[in-house]
């Protein structure tokens, strides 16, 4: 099945000509609808398309995200994608790195040089991303953290990353 821009009522948009950079966000099966709102809405103030890869443990729909995503969701520039197999074939044709982040990394998410065209990848709140997502990864990073403390909330790591990877690509939307 073709990925396919979100069909979420008044969710259909313009964003193209919004988005600040070729850089994206990718959710791989997200459980948590505020998470996924909070990341939405992160995408649409920073410029930066978002693809869910299904499927989600909620309900996805315009309705079930707009309390946590507020009226930034008419900014986002969304691909839903039936499964793994779908976004990877599309990452693959448009020849773009795959940067998962993952507890189980080495490299430290600031060691990394971003790319405009990076694709930044987070799991599933309740159990990240299974091996073969991880083995195909052309990079991971991790945010280190201190001793005694498992992970951070998947919104706040997406924010992190996508940050550094925004300032080294010089890639920040510019003033309001």
């Amino acid at each position: 099945m073709m990925p396919h821009r979100a069909d979420l009522g008044h969710f259909q948009r313009k964003c193209h000509r919004e988005l600040h950079t070729d850089m994206r966000l990718a959710l791989f099966q997200p459980d948590i609808p505020q998470n996924t709102g909070a990341m939405l809405r992160l995408s649409a103030c920073l410029g930066v398309g978002v693809d869910i890869i299904e499927p989600c443990g909620f309900p996805f729909s315009h309705k079930g995200l707009k309390r946590s995503g507020m009226d930034y969701l008419d900014h986002v520039d969304l691909i839903q994608h039936s499964g793994w197999s779908a976004f990877e074939a599309e990452a693959e044709e448009k020849r773009r790195r795959l940067i998962l982040l993952t507890t189980q990394a080495a490299t430290p998410y600031t060691d990394l040089r971003y790319r405009q065209e990076d694709i930044i990848l987070v799991g599933r709140e309740s159990a990240g991303v299974p091996q073969d997502v991880h083995n195909r990864a052309d990079q991971r990073v991790l945010i280190p953290m201190a001793p005694r403390t498992r992970s951070l909330n998947v919104a706040m790591s997406a924010a992190i990353v996508l940050s550094e990877a925004l300032r080294q690509t010089e890639s920040f939307p510019k003033g309001a």
